[in-house]
């Protein structure tokens, strides 16, 4: 499921990428924001609200896991987020800053900690142990995942 970078790097490069492809879809129109990669899927919007909440989360699991390693952290379901955040009618522009925003916090811990603190560990109350290392490789491995998802949406729905 997930991915193991050899370096600090290496990762850097994956997350800026993404980073890029995804600041291109949050300007998309409403007409491809619509779009789904199979019926009944969540829509190229609902995703990028998606992989924003879920940046967030991951982005603040990092940090718990670095400044005090053995800690518990809570999982969260994604479709009650997106169903009680309403995704449907959500701003995309406050997800959009807040997307970059923390994916540049996310980079900039990167930079600094995935060597260095990458193997403190912590809790996590569904999957059990967990390092700050596999929490950064997460990170990419799952917005890899999703822009998979959104790009096949806009191929598929044309």
């Amino acid at each position: 499921m997930e991915v193991s970078y050899k370096n600090t790097l290496e990762l850097l490069a994956v997350l800026e990428a993404q980073a890029e492809e995804v600041a291109t879809y949050f300007l998309f129109p409403e007409v491809d924001l619509a779009k789904t990669y199979a019926p009944g899927k969540w829509t190229v919007c609902q995703l990028l609200h998606h992989l924003t909440d879920a940046e967030t989360v991951l982005y603040e699991r990092i940090r718990r896991g670095i400044a005090r390693p053995g800690q518990v952290v809570w999982g969260f379901d994604p479709d009650c987020w997106a169903d009680q955040l309403d995704y449907v009618n959500r701003d995309l522009g406050i997800q959009q800053a807040i997307y970059h925003s923390v994916r540049r916090g996310v980079i900039d811990l990167a930079t600094s900690h995935y060597e260095l603190a990458g193997t403190r560990q912590y809790v996590h109350n569904e999957t059990g142990l967990r390092t700050v290392k596999e929490e950064f490789d997460k990170v990419a491995w799952h917005s890899e995942h999703h822009l998979k998802q959104i790009r096949a949406a806009l191929k598929t729905s044309e």
